[in-house]
């Protein structure tokens, strides 16, 4: 029976730690589940823990926001800066799904918690979530799927089946202690119809079921009670301004700005665009593009809002411009057409992701402040028990969602659950005096052979 070999785990290694899986709705606003009937968010809020909003790191972008989630560093810190490999030597690009397989675009010194996890003597898996694919300092995490090009991120069969492998398969069969899971909506459904639309609320009723399902299955595989779930979103989404009135930021009818004055740019990709200005040019686009337009805020790298934390990496581009809520970031011509987009400031409500949590250790219908994105790795070392990595986290912002825990001098335990220790104990106990019992039995058989 599954229960009795996870239990005879426990007496024999002295854990006593819970698994946990994270869960990763790309583009979940904080605030969707208002828009239309959540009966699974709602009675996953009252079971576990939800949060007001998370904020997320900014650029608030699928592959930057991911690895602040695994990491607990702030974008400049982990040094994925984009959802685009770039060289500006070359003028190479590599679009999201191309940048997956390009390790030197994840590996920057910042190790994700499945590469933690295994070094400290855990089993961990990955299925689609952004980072998976590459190797860092020679490692990968162990169990892991990347999806194929041309996947269809909006399929709800392909999501169950995604589900029965992750809670069947690797967390049942094959014992593992964390995974993180990727789905792709409703962020797709956001920037082709816009966060206020029938489509969005559709795909937000479509999570909701798979939340359901997910349940469901944890609990026929027998897992409640040794399973914890974080669930939670990368960034929002914002309506994309249209109509006449709206006054474009196209950077070619700026006066005085000249694309022949750039060696690369990274623009077309959104609300934030980057420039690399040919030498000695920096000054004169600079100047041409500050103030050029109402909705674009342009600075020179190292002057970002430090609040942003997007300045201090080398890959960042010396140039960064950033528009306004609801504006795009256009070169040559308005190429961008999404109805609904993100990678604005993190501070626009629009921007911030939701946040649910249940499990053995969470407390029950607690709702709890806003905090960072970067606080969900230090609480998920916490859960998992293992020492985290260098990391601008801080658990002091989320253990309250916890219960309590005790202090033993070396280690933070638990608090007792005596019914648990009981069974483990009496477990343990009728295991020794099978030992025994067989050990005596095959001493007085050999003695009896041996007359």
């Amino acid at each position: 029976m599954e229960w009795s070999r996870h239990l005879l785990r426990a007496v024999f290694t002295g854990s006593t730690r819970n698994k946990l899986l994270l869960i990763s709705f790309d583009g979940f606003r904080y605030d969707y589940d208002r828009i239309t009937e959540t009966p699974n968010l709602d009675e996953m809020a009252q079971d576990g823990v939800k949060a007001a909003y998370v904020t997320p790191a900014f650029i608030t972008i699928t592959s930057p926001s991911h690895f602040t989630m695994l990491t607990g560093r702030h974008i400049e810190n982990h040094g994925v800066i984009h959802n685009m490999w770039f060289d500006t030597a070359t003028q190479q690009k590599k679009q999201y799904y191309e940048a997956q397989f390009v390790d030197s675009f994840w590996d920057n010194g910042s190790l994700p918690i499945w590469i933690t996890a295994q070094r400290q003597g855990l089993k961990a898996g990955s299925l689609h979530f952004p980072g998976t694919a590459a190797t860092y300092k020679g490692e990968t995490v162990s169990m892991r799927e990347v999806e194929p090009p041309f996947y269809d991120y909006s399929n709800e069969t392909n999501w169950r089946l995604n589900v029965d492998k992750v809670i069947g398969e690797w967390f049942n069969q094959q014992d593992l202690d964390f995974v993180s899971l990727y789905f792709g909506e409703p962020d797709l459904a956001g920037h082709s119809y816009g966060p206020d639309s029938p489509e969005v609320r559709e795909m937000v009723q479509q999570v909701d079921r798979t939340i359901g399902y997910i349940r469901g299955k944890i609990q026929d595989h027998g897992l409640t009670d040794r399973l914890n779930i974080i669930i939670t979103s990368d960034h929002g989404m914002n309506t994309i301004l249209q109509g006449g009135i709206v006054e474009k930021i196209i950077l070619s009818k700026i006066p005085g700005f000249s694309f022949r004055d750039i060696q690369f740019q990274l623009l077309d990709y959104g609300p934030v665009g980057m420039l690399l200005p040919k030498e000695g040019k920096l000054e004169k686009v600079y100047q041409a593009l500050k103030g050029s337009h109402p909705n674009l805020h342009v600075y020179k790298k190292e002057d970002v809002p430090a609040r942003l934390h997007y300045s201090n990496h080398p890959l960042l581009l010396p140039i960064i411009l950033i528009a306004d809520p609801g504006y795009v970031v256009n070169g040559l011509l308005p190429l961008h057409n999404n109805k609904g987009d993100h990678g604005f400031d993190n501070e626009a409500m629009d921007m911030k992701s939701f946040f649910r949590a249940v499990g053995p250790d969470f407390q029950k219908n607690l709702l709890v402040h806003p905090f960072d994105m970067v606080d969900v790795y230090p609480l998920m070392c916490n859960l998992l028990g293992i020492d985290p990595e260098v990391n601008d986290g801080h658990l002091d912002n989320t253990k309250h969602m916890l219960f309590p825990k005790k202090d033993t001098g070396d280690k933070v335990l638990p608090e007792r659950n005596i019914q648990k220790e009981v069974v483990t104990g009496f477990s343990a106990a009728i295991g020794c005096l099978a030992l025994v019992f067989v050990i005596s039995t095959s001493y007085n058989m050999w003695k009896r052979n041996k007359a």
